[in-house]
């Protein structure tokens, strides 16, 4: 019987879970769209670079799409089975709650695990080509297209106005074009009462040919001539070929240093390296600094120096028993004896000191604060890409006794609580992760106080569910009349 049920429970978890995950993933791809379609449109961009940008960018949406679709499979299912009355079923026959969930618990482990590696290999790999995929789509040039009434400036050298182009037709009437291709000096002006638009080369070029006009150019003077000529042509068909190649989509080659890689495009193992290698560094400059303050204070530690301050302070004046020496300044004391050029000579070496250490301290600050901040941001990714994987089972964990505690397996019930207690996780992983990156709190912290929040949660409900308090008076009139013992 044990058996049967744990077999009627999972497979209510597979339909919510692929339906939501579909929904969900539509709506991010929509809202992706939505976001980035100025960019990419109008630039002649092949359907399968933008199905391919599309792709690396599904990477993502997953990771946020996962977590929520599993949220909302454990509630719809257990809230079904007790809306039905199936729960009440089960406890009547001594069945608990740990012996229902442990199969669904597994699976929250399996998809936990899955989204382990996911996040560690497959998303930063994602992000580098879409990151990539991005740079060669804004560096690519507007596609042609001649618009009625308008110049079109697009080509090196040429302006061309077409008063007026048919819709979905690639006939042209009254068109006019500047050709400075030769030079600015020597320009022609093309005129002609219509044309079209022939492709050629698998779009790669495209010949204008122009029929009934006529040509107005400047051509260099002769040998002997002293100003240059002046032509006017007439023509029947004349065809300009125009090259589309820079227009066309060329992809870039890709750079894989670590040095180019962010921390959303980086695999883990790479992280790790590179934290350690930092921390190693830090220590190196830190033991560096040291030295070079050791450095400086034995400078002026040699044997001669001693003995010329020795035979200064014998030389010195020394004051009586009964002297205050309170108001004489300490630098007479050390340079006390010594002729002026000399002092200037020690004052000007001890400032050039102090600089320098000054200098020492600062780039060395600098450069430790540099390296701190790096440690941060790639700790803070690392734990990040594991407490979200990890979300995946505690958002199981959650939805098992919240679904029995609600009773209710409708689609409104479900989704207001799912989308209340993920909205809550996510803003606090992101406000966490902002405090975190400052130095405000540990990494650590700052990326898995929303799961210590959400096992919390999990717990108490849990306890909720297996001593089935909702047979009993609430916690607080338990607690008043507990108080009013007291007291009595």
């Amino acid at each position: 019987m044990l058996r049967r049920l744990h077999w009627m429970i999972l497979r209510k978890l597979p339909g919510p879970f692929f339906g939501w995950l579909g929904v969900l993933m539509f709506l991010l791809v929509m809202q992706f769209l939505i976001r980035w379609l100025p960019d990419i449109a109008g630039k002649g961009l092949p359907l399968l670079v933008i199905i391919e940008l599309i792709v690396y960018n599904l990477a993502y949406m997953v990771v946020l799409a996962v977590p929520m679709s599993v949220l909302l499979a454990t509630l719809m299912a257990f809230g079904d089975l007790a809306e039905s009355q199936a729960y009440t079923v089960i406890k009547g026959a001594g069945i608990s709650v740990t012996q229902i969930i442990w199969p669904v618990l597994i699976v929250g482990l399996l998809v936990s695990g899955g989204m382990v590696y996911f996040n560690n290999v497959v998303l930063p790999e994602a992000n580098w080509q879409a990151r990539n995929l991005w740079q060669d789509i804004r560096s690519q040039q507007p596609g042609f297209e001649l618009e009625a009434g308008r110049f079109y400036d697009g080509m090196d050298g040429l302006s061309i106005l077409v008063q007026e182009r048919p819709p979905n037709s690639n006939e042209l009437y009254d068109i006019t074009i500047y050709d400075y291709r030769e030079d600015s000096r020597h320009q022609s002006i093309i005129k002609a009462e219509r044309g079209r638009l022939d492709p050629q080369d698998g779009g790669l070029a495209v010949n204008l040919v122009l029929e009934d006009g006529e040509m107005h150019r400047t051509r260099p003077a002769r040998s002997g001539e002293f100003e240059d000529r002046y032509q006017r042509l007439h023509f029947a068909e004349h065809t300009i070929r125009l090259d589309l190649s820079d227009f066309a989509f060329q992809r870039s080659e890709q750079d894989d240093e670590e040095s180019s890689r962010t921390t959303r495009t980086m695999p883990t193992t790479q992280m790790r390296n590179l934290v350690d290698s930092l921390s190693t560094e830090r220590q190196e400059r830190r033991s560096e600094f040291h030295d070079r303050i050791r450095e400086i204070v034995r400078t002026d530690t040699t044997a001669e120096a001693i003995q010329d301050r020795e035979v200064a302070s014998e030389e010195m004046p020394r004051p009586g028993a009964n002297e205050d020496t309170t108001d004489v300044p300490a630098r007479h004391v050390a340079v006390g004896g010594l002729d002026q050029q000399t002092q200037r000579t020690i004052y000007s070496l001890a400032q050039r000191n102090a600089r320098s250490l000054s200098s020492s301290i600062t780039d060395v600050r600098r450069n430790l604060e540099w390296r701190d901040q790096r440690i941060r941001q790639y700790r803070v990714e690392i734990h990040k890409k594991y407490s979200i994987a990890v979300a995946c089972l505690l958002f199981t964990l959650i939805g098992v006794p919240l679904g029995l505690t609600i009773r209710r397996g409708s689609l409104a019930a479900v989704g207001g609580y799912s989308l209340g207690i993920f909205l809550f996780y996510w803003i606090t992983l992101v406000q966490g992760e902002k405090l975190a990156t400052r130095d405000i709190i540990a990494p650590w912290l700052g990326m898995w106080i929303a799961n210590i929040v959400v096992i919390g949660l999990s717990l108490w409900l849990m306890v909720y569910i297996i001593m089935d308090l909702r047979a009993t008076p609430p916690l607080r009139k338990r607690l008043w009349r507990w108080i009013q013992q007291v007291f009595e």
